[in-house]
């Protein structure tokens, strides 16, 4: 599969590479990343070919978007997509959020703010550190909690924006796929960025989510399609969903990826390609601490996979019945 290849993201008129570069462990996702290093993965992900960027205020405290901007500054504006999101503000009097992950950040910490005018707020804060004019998309991000003032008000000020020309598409950022249902139904949005709900561990986002994206033209970006590390790295200290994976899904791991081992494809490959089967799903984004992770990403998303592998995986119940595969 090539991860340069571009392709429209939705009706919005933006094309994405198949591959995005996801830039949370750029903001000390874990453990602490260096300003050079960080700068190096950034350059080395363009010369890659890849075009499409993913960033947030919430990775690193603002540490991401800076970077970020840093490192695109230098690019020709119109030749790559930017997204960023909206409903945490950083602020330097707000106490650390609870299962604060991210390492040498700055000294501000998230505020939860959905209010029409806290997204316009986060949206003139991101562009300052970023160090640019526009982004392409603004995602929403995890209004678990405040569906309503989101949508009412977040939702509100973004359509704004974007009937104006400020920014070209709305989304909303989630690790759940319910709650993105409702807003298909219920507001016009251009697109999702679906974290770990349509992975090869977990397909949930497939029963009604991708569907209904399909049907109302809604892009379907996939993130955390390794569901917290473990579909990239299955040793004994093993991730799913940030937290120590628990003994059934590691034993499900195992199956999945002796499957692939049969077929001669590693895991971490199966699981990069897998989402892209589905109509719905436009680019996979991908975080990485260091250029030699972004090169093995991007030699992983080229493997080339037998139709065999997946017809095995359907056949021993490990993807859904229903699953389109690549």
């Amino acid at each position: 599969m090539d991860p340069t290849e571009q392709v429209p993201l939705g009706g919005t008129g933006l094309r994405v590479t198949r591959l995005g570069l996801g830039t949370a462990p750029l903001g000390g996702l874990y453990r602490e990343v260096g300003e050079e290093q960080a700068l190096a993965v950034v350059e080395r992900a363009w010369a890659a070919g890849l075009r499409f960027f993913d960033t947030a205020p919430l990775y690193g405290s603002g540490l991401s978007e800076q970077r970020l901007g840093r490192a695109l500054g230098r690019r020709p504006r119109d030749q790559y997509v930017l997204a960023t999101k909206v409903g945490r503000l950083l602020r330097a009097h707000a106490p650390p959020e609870p299962g604060q992950a991210f390492k040498g950040t700055p000294p501000v910490n998230p505020v939860f703010d959905f209010s029409a005018t806290g997204a316009e707020r986060s949206l003139a804060e991101s562009l300052e550190r970023l160090g640019l004019q526009r982004v392409d998309v603004v995602h929403i991000h995890d209004p678990d909690n405040h569906y309503d003032e989101a949508l009412a008000g977040a939702y509100t000020a973004l359509a704004d924006l974007r009937r104006n020309r400020k920014i070209t598409a709305i989304g909303a950022g989630m690790n759940q796929a319910a709650m993105l249902a409702r807003f298909a139904r219920e507001a016009e949005f251009d697109c999702f960025l679906l974290a770990g709900r349509y992975t090869l561990l977990d397909q949930s986002g497939l029963k009604e989510l991708l569907p209904l994206c399909a049907e109302r033209g809604i892009a379907v970006i996939c993130g955390g399609v390794f569901n917290s590390g473990i579909l990239a790295e299955l040793g004994p200290e093993a991730h799913y969903n940030y937290r120590p994976a628990p003994p059934e899904v590691v034993e499900r791991a195992r199956r999945l990826q002796a499957v692939c081992e049969r077929h001669g494809v590693p895991l971490p490959a199966a699981a990069l390609q897998f989402p892209l089967g589905h109509p719905a799903v436009a680019s996979v984004v991908v975080g990485a601490r260091s250029t030699a992770e972004l090169d093995e990403d991007v030699g992983m998303f080229r493997w080339p996979i037998p139709a065999a592998l997946w017809a095995d995986l359907r056949r021993q119940g490990l993807i859904d019945a229903e699953a389109p595969t690549p």
